[in-house]
């Protein structure tokens, strides 16, 4: 079987195209203890797989900021980290597209249960929480993904 033919010329003739850029900005990662002293203050929405801890900033600031926590009750390092990356990427896929710009979020990993909980549910609860913290309900996923996931078991 051969390979398909460059069709460029040079050095960036089989390189694949850049990916899309996203129009909504990269959130920004909380790192002072006393911005989550006052994300703990105020509104929160515990969820089966973790809490989240949101607050307008009021700043005037488009900047959505998401911040990530996960205490030894959680277990050793290894589990904390396991949990700690499982939030992240939960956050990746919500906050750029439902988050609210001048907003704060902090997310709490829960013991025996962020590491373990399918993550597709951790994500259903990530719509779920966001949707009570901004005062909507939940919006349905399309039927697309609820034929594939059918499928898929």
């Amino acid at each position: 079987m051969t390979p398909p033919e460059a069709t460029g010329i040079g050095r960036d003739a089989g390189a694949p195209p850049p990916p899309a850029v996203s129009l909504c900005p990269k959130p920004e990662i909380l790192r002072k203890r006393a911005d989550f002293l006052r994300a703990a203050q105020a509104k929160r929405q515990a969820t089966p797989g973790f809490l989240l801890q949101a607050r307008s900033r009021g700043d005037g600031s488009a900047a959505v900021r998401v911040g990530f926590t996960c205490s030894k009750k959680l277990g050793n390092a290894v589990a904390r980290n396991r949990a700690k990356r499982r939030l992240r990427e939960v956050a990746r896929a919500f906050l750029r597209q439902s988050g609210q710009p001048g907003w704060d979020y902090v997310l709490v990993g829960r013991p025996q249960v962020t590491a373990e909980r399918a993550f597709a549910d951790l994500l259903s609860d990530m719509e779920m929480a966001l949707a009570r913290i901004h005062g909507g309900k939940p919006k349905p996923r399309p039927a697309a993904e609820e034929t594939e996931a059918g499928a898929a078991q």
